[in-house]
């Protein structure tokens, strides 16, 4: 079993506030195992990032679990003041789960948290950062400029996602969203500078997702073989090509097919620098960066420490 105190930070809400009640049979089945342990349930936006700053200023090692959905991670990630000193666990109790898809993480939360406690190694894993001038963001799943970011910028706000959630088709709602969007934005110029110094000009941009994992948006492979250990990123690009004819090949994006279809590019390196003729919408796991016209999008290497499993 790992070591010490366990600290856990919950979204409740999550899931529609769905993920009240499964933290309730986790806070239970911590009671009966007589687990020490504090907990901290999130009460307004970016609560999580400020719960994890303070639980991780003095720079002591801590067991911290993070319980909710890919926002709450997200928020976590950016609070913790040195990533060297958490071990991360992560029990999925959000809609669309793709950092537990990626880490392949299963079975019921009360059946995740055993695993968790019954640890007795660490793995490292990657996470992403972006940066662009002023600012920078942490992400454990991806990042993205384009339509994938102006999608993840109108779901945080999503009447259907809150209708859909109610029905368990939470994850719906990035691929409803994805069509809509594709028709509404212009097209734009850009180009690719990876960390090798090779460079990319790309026309028609319709949008470029830095993958640290496989899937985002609920589970779409943006890009298949992305490895979050191997210290690179894998960045997916749409572009070149008219609307119409990407809403065509969006059914092979889906099912892991686009890799070697005309207008979709997959590029592995430690870093990428993106920059546009015009702004485009920035996210980060989910949460917007703002509108810029030149991001870099950078793996930090082994730097999330997590029990295996």
């Amino acid at each position: 079993m790992m070591d010490g105190k366990f600290y856990f930070i919950v979204n409740t809400h999550s899931k529609t506030g769905g993920a009240a009640a499964e933290w309730a049979e986790l806070e239970s089945k911590l009671r009966e195992l007589n687990i020490n342990y504090e907990a901290f349930i999130t009460q307004y936006e970016h609560h999580a990032t400020a719960l994890a700053e303070e639980l991780t200023a003095a720079g002591d090692l801590i067991n911290l679990i993070v319980c909710g959905g890919d926002g709450t991670v997200n928020e976590v990630l950016n609070g913790i003041r040195d990533l060297s000193q958490v071990v991360f666990g992560h029990i999925p109790l959000g809609s669309a789960n793709d950092f537990a898809r990626g880490l392949k993480i299963t079975g019921k939360p009360v059946e995740i948290l055993e695993k968790i406690l019954q640890s007795n190694s660490i793995e490292a894993y990657d996470i992403g950062q972006v940066e662009w001038s002023g600012g920078s963001r942490r992400f454990a799943i991806s990042a993205g400029a384009g339509i994938d970011a102006a999608v993840c910028r109108e779901a945080l706000t999503s009447k259907l996602k809150t209708f859909l959630n109610k029905f368990k088709m939470g994850s719906a709602t990035y691929g409803l969203l994805t069509v809509k969007n594709l028709f509404s934005a212009p097209f734009i110029r850009g180009k690719i500078t990876s960390s090798d110094g090779h460079e990319v000009c790309l026309d028609k941009v319709i949008f470029g997702a830095a993958m640290n994992f496989p899937y985002e948006g609920g589970g779409v492979p943006m890009a298949p073989h992305a490895d979050a250990q191997d210290g690179k990123l894998s960045l997916c690009v749409a572009a070149d090509m008219p609307k119409l004819v990407c809403l065509l090949k969006f059914p092979k994006l889906l099912a892991a097919k686009h890799e070697h279809i005309k207008g979709f590019y997959i590029i592995e390196s430690e870093s990428f620098k993106l920059t546009f003729d015009k702004t485009m919408v920035v996210h980060a796991d989910g949460e917007d960066c703002g509108d810029l016209s030149e991001v870099t999008f950078r793996c930090l290497n082994q730097a999330l420490k997590m029990p295996k499993l």
